[in-house]
């Protein structure tokens, strides 16, 4: 009988023991997840954010500027240049709500990446 009563004895003893150690793990956790979060905060922005073209158009269209326009790059094969066309075009069509301009530069575009550029800039 003695045995028994010196067990329950000791889980009494253990038993806060093991909450005081649950306490204590919850704070540390806490804390690493509070300096965790304030770091993710104040990271600069990731490459992962897509940055588009920033400024206006160029007087003449250059090859730079056209794959920059539809979103290729300069040694992109004409099927490429014609998917990625009508994948601006159709964004961008006026008859959609588009700007009659930036339609006629998204076609400028296309015409210069395939070499039909006639050297002028667009009717605008």
């Amino acid at each position: 009988m003695q045995k028994s009563r010196d067990l329950s004895d000791a889980s009494e003893m253990v038993a806060p023991l093991i909450a005081g150690l649950a306490v204590a793990a919850a704070a540390y956790a806490g804390r690493y997840s509070l300096q965790a979060w304030q770091a993710f905060k104040a990271r600069p922005p990731t490459a992962r954010i897509r940055r588009f073209y920033e400024g206006g158009f160029q007087p003449i269209m250059t090859k730079r500027e056209a794959a920059l326009i539809l979103g290729v790059r300069e040694s992109t094969p004409a099927e490429k240049i014609k998917e990625a066309h009508r994948r601006v075009m159709v964004a961008n069509h006026p008859d959609a709500g588009g700007s009659h301009y930036l339609a006629s530069k998204i076609n400028e575009a296309k015409d210069m990446m395939l070499g039909k550029a006639k050297g002028g800039s667009s009717a605008f």
